[in-house]
């Protein structure tokens, strides 16, 4: 951590199409090479799709798919006499929606649909219907929390 003085949080700007906050910083986290245009016409092409496949609203597809994969809890590693031990913590709202996020990307980058927007589309149906690669990640995540539930008197 740094011993300066705490990093000044950025106000987005909603996104033009859907004027959510939430989908600005998925494209903001989906983007590579500072390609922006690129990472938002891949985000609202795979909203289409998933309207296209589905019939209902693909911003509350989105919501759900965020939701589903948000972590409660995790494990930090702490080091108390020599010893390192997987302490279980409750996990802040902007670190629980940052992780989804970035479990939903990569989830659909792993997966091997032929483009990246039938990927990140059908990552999203997934996730909104409890299934998927970023979910199992969530509950990968809370076991290791659970297992490691002894720990947790370490807590600082």
């Amino acid at each position: 951590m740094s011993r300066r003085r705490k990093a000044q949080k950025r106000e987005l700007i909603p996104d033009s199409k859907y004027n959510d906050i939430v989908i600005t910083k998925f494209a903001n986290s989906l983007m590579v090479h500072g390609k922006k245009a690129i990472s938002e016409k891949l985000l609202y092409g795979a909203l289409d799709k998933i309207h296209e496949k589905t019939g209902q609203e693909s911003i509350k597809v989105f919501k759900d798919a965020l939701e589903n994969v948000k972590p409660q809890i995790e494990t930090r590693s702490r080091r108390v006499g020599g010893a390192t031990y997987q302490v279980p913590t409750e996990v802040r709202p902007e670190r629980r929606q940052a992780l989804a996020i970035r479990w939903i990307i990569g989830a659909a980058r792993a997966r091997s649909e032929p483009t990246m927007l039938e990927r990140l589309a059908n990552e999203f149906l997934d996730a909104s219907q409890n299934r998927g690669v970023a979910v199992k990640k969530r509950e990968d995540t809370l076991k290791m929390a659970e297992a490691n539930r002894a720990f947790a008197h370490y807590r600082w």
